[in-house]
């Protein structure tokens, strides 16, 4: 607040923020089946709430087509009631998660899931822009490659205004001067004339109403998790900051919460938004967050009748060229796929395919994470050894067991020795090697066991603490080893 500058920098990306929030509300409101009103309201109680709550300054939260595409079966088979308590439930359901520290599992998502994330997103953000290209005239082609221009052109010259706020504002007047016929912000859908109040849903607290509302509760809950949390990771590593991700998970919830009882449709943090704040406005604080909400609030309401004229050219070309900064050109260079292993490059496919095919991020990120462990799985599974190391006489023969032993590499250990060809005495040195789990313990009983059947010895060494408490714990105990 003392520094005028970035206090600009500030107001004027969470004017541009909210002039893109606009169709993207109403458009989500349509894929729920729900009044604009009901996506409208929801962006502002999720901005502004978020704004004190969230644990990643500069990053806006308001109605997405995740959460939209969660819902929609809800408000369609029971009501908007129903939808107002199950947006509750959602909620709570993320404060008990972010209390429990759920935002720790975001460790176990690989670069490979991140960047098919970041890629796939860009790709849905452009996807998404094409129903507002297809039947028009040549004017709108026209004035969204004359928006492009300005946002590429403009930053050369100046930054002291957002490039995207000045592209709208001019195809604005433009399209006034001239008495254009292009679609706008008011064909999306009617703008709320009121202030949105308190709404208590009208359903019967029973256990038949939470076996409704349950399952699309937590569907909405764990979806809105995952994308606030990676658009909070990618946020970090476009800022170089650290942001508090279980802070960011309650916040989250608490939000949603206050969203549904004001009649809202509930939501997430919204990459695309988040992007046009933080990259091509250069926010960086909560201000642009709270006043991206505020002045949402301000122009459906109190300037419904200037917004609805806003040509629609003008937001595509804004949503464009934020679907071109976000995507990650370098994954995809020739030379970067030559020198990627294939495996992160297939994670990294896999996720965006799955996302783009079913247009929900979480899907595709899930998905990306398996493939990714079973990449995994698959190499590591390959680096277990067992080599000869000694022969001190001829009774006697030293194995070593060289690698990581878990379920996926000791499969294999078994066929690895000589039950028949060696001696009466055999030595499995483990101290180059580590126990991870029980199919390990049941492997190396079946080994013994398969030497004690020939009538020679196997004697199991050199197992560090970890291994040894486990191998102690559960050798000869296990079904099926003996």
């Amino acid at each position: 607040m003392r520094d005028p500058r970035r206090l600009r920098t500030e107001v004027l990306g969470g004017l541009v923020v909210a002039l893109a929030l606009i169709p993207e509300a109403i458009s989500f409101s349509i894929i729920a089946g729900v009044d604009p009103r009901v996506g409208l309201f929801a962006s502002f109680t999720m901005a502004v709430s978020i704004a004190f709550l969230g644990g990643r300054p500069a990053m806006i939260s308001a109605a997405t087509g995740a959460v939209a595409l969660v819902i929609a079966p809800v408000v369609r088979e029971h009501g908007t009631d129903y939808l107002i308590a199950t947006v509750i439930l959602a909620g709570l359901i993320q404060v008990a998660f972010g209390l429990l520290g759920v935002a720790r599992l975001m460790r176990f998502i690989p670069r490979s899931v991140m960047v098919g994330f970041v890629n796939a997103l860009a790709i849905l953000i452009f996807l998404a822009q094409l129903p507002h290209l297809i039947g028009v005239s040549w004017v709108v082609y026209a004035m969204v490659a004359a928006g492009i221009a300005v946002i590429v052109l403009l930053p050369r010259i100046t930054v002291v205004v957002p490039a995207p706020l000045v592209a709208i504002v001019a195809l604005t007047a433009v399209t006034l001067a001239f008495a254009l016929d292009v679609p706008d912000v008011g064909d999306q859908g009617d703008l709320p004339r009121s202030l949105p109040s308190l709404v208590l849903p009208d359903v019967p607290l029973s256990l038949d109403t939470l076996r409704i509302i349950g399952p699309y509760a937590l569907a909405m809950a764990l979806v809105g998790l995952m994308e606030s949390l990676m658009t909070a990771k990618l946020v970090d590593d476009v800022t170089d900051t650290r942001s508090n991700k279980s802070r960011e998970a309650w916040g989250q919830g608490v939000a949603n919460v206050v969203t549904g009882f004001f009649g809202g449709m509930g939501g997430c943090a919204m990459i695309g938004q988040t992007m046009i704040n933080v990259k091509a406005s250069g926010a960086r604080t909560r201000i642009s967050t709270f006043l991206a909400g505020v002045f949402l609030l301000v122009l459906v309401v109190g300037l419904g009748d200037v917004v609805a004229t806003i040509p629609m050219a003008a937001l595509v070309a804004v949503m464009i060229m934020v679907s071109v900064a976000t995507f990650d050109w370098h994954s995809v260079r020739p030379a970067t796929l030559r020198r990627m292993p294939r495996s992160e490059t297939l994670v990294m496919l896999a996720t965006v395919a799955v996302t783009v095919a079913t247009h929900n991020l979480a899907y595709g990120v899930v998905t990306g994470v398996l493939v990714a462990a079973v990449m995994f799985v698959r190499r590591v599974a390959h680096l277990t050894e067992v080599v000869e190391v000694a022969h001190p006489d001829a009774n006697t023969r030293v194995y070593a067991v060289v690698g990581e032993l878990f379920w996926a590499s000791s499969n294999d250990l078994v066929t690895q020795f000589d039950y028949a060809g060696d001696p009466e005495n055999v030595v499995i040195d483990m101290s180059r090697s580590h126990i991870w789990d029980a199919s390990t313990v049941a492997t190396l009983d079946a080994i013994t066991t398969k030497y004690a059947a020939k009538g020679k010895t196997a004697t199991i060494v050199g197992l560090n603490e970890d291994s040894a408490e486990r191998h102690g714990r559960l050798a000869g105990h296990l079904a099926g080893t003996s």
